[in-house]
């Protein structure tokens, strides 16, 4: 699944237009620390951290994308930078745990 098609799955808005950024496992995390050690490539990752340390662990980690929750307000400079790097970064308006169920009935995996 792509991060664009996943966008429309959860009503999601693309901020960083990477919509075509293959998305292959997925994973739920907050603590900056664990979100580094468990991250993967290709892996979208539902978190509240929208700052730019955030789209640094993500592009370290080869990330596809990242999902903010809860209709947080997008960081745009998080949001320019992710775009730079090719990240993709969806929010939407659904929970992490709703975006996380849908994930997993999709398919993808942790």
């Amino acid at each position: 699944m792509t991060a664009g098609e996943l966008s429309r799955r959860i009503g999601g808005t693309l901020i960083a237009a990477n919509a075509d950024n293959e998305i292959s496992r997925g994973m739920v995390c907050d603590m900056l620390s664990h979100a580094m050690a468990h991250g993967k490539a290709d892996c979208a990752w539902i978190t509240v951290q929208t700052h730019m340390t955030a789209v640094a662990i993500a592009t370290q980690c080869s990330m596809a994308c990242i999902i903010w929750p809860d209709g947080i307000a997008a960081d745009m400079l998080s949001a320019q930078r992710a775009e730079h790097e090719g990240i993709a970064i969806i929010c939407s308006p659904l929970s992490a745990y709703e975006i996380a169920g849908i994930m997993h009935e999709a398919g993808i995996q942790a």
